[in-house]
């Protein structure tokens, strides 16, 4: 049944959040202030219209927006959704009993996304190619991603219905990861399982039509016809099959330009959740970087590139869960800072050894304003100050935000 009510506030997840007589309702894609009228399913609603619009209010440029679970901000007006995050941010700040100045929010869009994953799906006779709807399995089919690099926009949904065609015949739902690399189209496709010589040989000329630099199901290799490269810093990367990646190539570089000016007169810099080598590539042209990452795939990338560029200083690597065996206190005073770019999990193990440690530098870079600040309040209940918290907007028209804090404590020299 339908009902009208009124928008109080918006919560951390950009939905609007109405007081009625049953308890809080969360509405999307509305804004404080505004009436609207919605049909509710227990505390969540569905927008059927907007009765009194709010003057923050003006037109999503994305004619998938309204039904589209990829962006949430788009009916935002720019100055309004800059103020919104930042205070978000702040909120979750005090929550964890943090008081610090928050610098300007940066656009770090640029281009837009270098990686979109695309769905496939089969739930009556036809194929389904798109995003997926919010809170919701059904898809929304595109013919292109505004917020996609302009090689992307209209090519990734082009290349996404190709090899949807090419596996409809097992009819399972697949998760194709297409990223624009300097070499051309990196895809690997989710979902399939391993796939008959008769469907590789076919994948295979598909990505000779497409012009794919590099075609994997699973991370599983079909065919690399160029070699997918990443530019980091002076370094050309090849990272594994579907391997994490920043959001944005200016992204990657405002984070990086971050980690590197605040680590610009440390010697050794350990770099914790590495990835492929981000910061750790260009953290090398000054200090003497150790990696750590998870994932093999990731190190083996990132040694081969430190090899291959010219004028680095040296970077050694370490295939290591940090969640399940974070450094140690002794492994931890070797270095004059530590890098950590965890998952959204944040990284409270390794927080907890660095807070019992003598290293006097922690730059902390998050994509989880919440775990960032539980990490953080680790590391000041042992005597590091948050001299800078800096938003970096990386996902624009997301909720999602990075920030980069810095961190540092005073150590006292031994004397001779």
């Amino acid at each position: 049944m339908a009902e009208q009510v009124t928008i109080k506030r918006l919560g951390a997840k950009a939905d609007g959040i109405a007081e009625t007589s049953s308890g809080p309702v969360f509405v999307p894609k509305v804004l404080p202030g505004e009436t609207v009228t919605v049909e509710r399913d227990g505390s969540r609603a569905d927008l059927i219209s907007v009765d009194m619009a709010s003057p923050e209010r003006e037109t999503p440029f994305c004619p998938y927006f309204d039904t589209c679970g990829g962006c949430a901000t788009q009916h935002m007006k720019h100055g309004f959704y800059q103020t919104w995050k930042q205070e978000t941010l702040a909120h979750t700040l005090r929550q964890a009993r943090i008081e610090s100045p928050i610098e300007p929010l940066i656009d770090a869009h640029g281009d837009g996304r270098r990686r979109v994953t695309l769905h496939v799906r089969f739930p009556d006779r036809a194929m389904h190619v798109g995003y997926m709807a919010a809170r919701s399995h059904h898809i929304v089919e595109i013919a292109f991603c505004p917020i996609a690099e302009p090689a992307l926009k209209e090519q990734a949904p082009v290349i996404a219905r190709a090899i949807g065609e090419h596996l409809k015949a097992a009819r399972k739902p697949l998760d194709i990861q297409i990223t624009n690399t300097q070499t051309g189209f990196d895809v690997d496709v989710r979902g399939h399982g391993p796939v008959k010589d008769a469907d590789r040989l076919s994948l295979i000329g598909l990505a000779e039509k497409l012009d794919l630099s590099r075609l994997s199901i699973h991370g599983d290799v079909i065919v690399e016809r160029r070699p997918p490269a990443i530019l980091m810093g002076h370094a050309a990367v090849m990272p594994p099959a579907g391997s994490f990646l920043q959001a944005t190539r200016l992204g990657e570089e405002t984070l990086a330009r971050f980690v590197t000016q605040a680590c610009e007169r440390s010697k050794r810099v350990a770099d914790l959740f590495s990835g492929s080598g981000p910061f750790a590539l260009r953290l090398a042209e000054k200090s003497e970087v150790h990696a750590v990452e998870y994932d093999q795939g990731s190190m083996t990338a990132l040694d081969k590139a430190f090899r291959a560029t010219p004028g680095l200083r040296r970077i050694t690597t370490e295939a290591r869960d940090l969640f399940r065996r974070p450094l140690l206190t002794p492994e931890l005073n070797a270095f004059d800072a530590v890098v950590l770019d965890p998952p959204r999990a944040g990284a409270e193990a390794q927080a907890k050894q660095l807070a019992v440690s003598k290293v006097p530098l922690v730059v902390s870079v998050s994509c989880d304003a919440a775990t960032f600040a539980r990490d953080a309040a680790i590391l000041m209940s042992s005597g590091y100050r948050l001299e800078r918290v800096i938003p970096v907007d990386q996902f624009k028209h997301s909720p999602h935000l990075e920030v980069v804090g810095i961190l540092r404590r005073d150590v006292v020299k031994k004397r001779r």
